[in-house]
């Protein structure tokens, strides 16, 4: 268990300080030195969402904040975040932020969606404890 919780923190950290650079799930893996289908399963068993998913929401979240801060042209903020055209980031941020990025920057408030995702030595043992319990809160 701890070797996996130590991949997965591999994998949180190479997230964390290339967020802003183009990277994806197979650049992820060559990073960390493990299959992409190894790390997937294993990200998902841990955090409860796959990379992907992971790398996506961080980047809106990030983008999110950068909307709220800064006046930079949602195109510009698009493109930092990745995606290729505004009409694609506009979709996905709606998606995770239900306002377009044009009515979420004039509401003017700041909500992460997706922070960064920390794990503790004891998350398989709290993960597992809250599944008892909630078990237990079912069956009563």
């Amino acid at each position: 268990m701890e070797q996996q919780n130590e991949i997965v923190k591999k994998v949180l950290n190479y997230i964390e300080g290339n967020i802003e650079k183009e990277i994806n799930v197979d650049k992820i893996a060559r990073s960390v030195g493990y299959s992409k289908f190894y790390l997937n399963r294993l990200f998902s068993q841990c955090t409860g969402i796959t990379i992907y998913k992971y790398l996506q929401s961080r980047r809106l979240t990030i983008a999110a904040e950068k909307l709220i801060k800064t006046d930079d042209p949602i195109t510009k903020i698009a493109y930092e975040a990745g995606y290729e055209s505004q009409q694609a980031f506009s979709l996905a941020f709606k998606q995770l932020y239900v306002y377009p990025p044009k009515t979420y920057r004039n509401i003017g408030v700041f909500v992460p969606k997706q922070s960064r995702i920390s794990l503790s030595k004891n998350f398989y043992k709290t993960k597992y404890s809250l599944f008892i319990s909630m078990c237990k809160g079912t069956a009563a």
